[in-house]
């Protein structure tokens, strides 16, 4: 294999490890917290949409968690028995219902994310700018990639 397609294999092999890693570090916060892994990916997904200021309904949890109707009424359900999340209504259509996560489920991400965030923040800075943006680039286009992948 030419020295840049094993480059690029590596490159591969590499990105699935940090997937690993960061998959094993969420699944730690979720056992400590007594949350199975997809509470988490929905956690998320909420905090995401909190902060692009979009209204998440649980219709579009579902949809992008790839829960059905069922397993998205029994996970939105469970974690407001856990206090992670609240319904409320629509602010634009109140006829809406919109889950949104709750400070203290924000705060008790924060706390166990917030030192691993910090590193990789940390490590960011030892980059310029176009480096940066094509960390970015990078990690947008294996994103989309593997959301298109079947």
């Amino acid at each position: 294999m030419p020295t840049e397609g094993r480059d690029a294999m590596e490159t591969v092999h590499l990105l699935r490890a940090v997937t690993v890693a960061l998959g094993l570090h969420s699944a730690r916060f979720a056992n400590r917290n007594g949350m199975h892994p997809t509470d988490v990916r929905a956690l998320i997904a909420l905090m995401d949409a909190r902060r692009a200021a979009e209204e998440m309904t649980a219709g579009r949890l579902g949809a992008a968690l790839g829960l059905n109707s069922a397993g998205t009424t029994a996970l939105v359900d469970r974690l407001e028995r856990a206090g992670h999340v609240r319904r409320v209504r629509g602010a634009t259509d109140r006829r809406k219902v919109v889950v949104e996560v709750d400070e203290r489920a924000v705060e008790l991400g924060r706390s166990f994310f917030g030192p691993l965030i910090g590193q990789v923040v940390e490590l960011l800075r030892g980059y310029d700018d176009r480096e940066r943006a094509a960390i970015h680039g990078f990690l947008e286009g294996v994103r989309r990639a593997a959301g298109e992948a079947g």
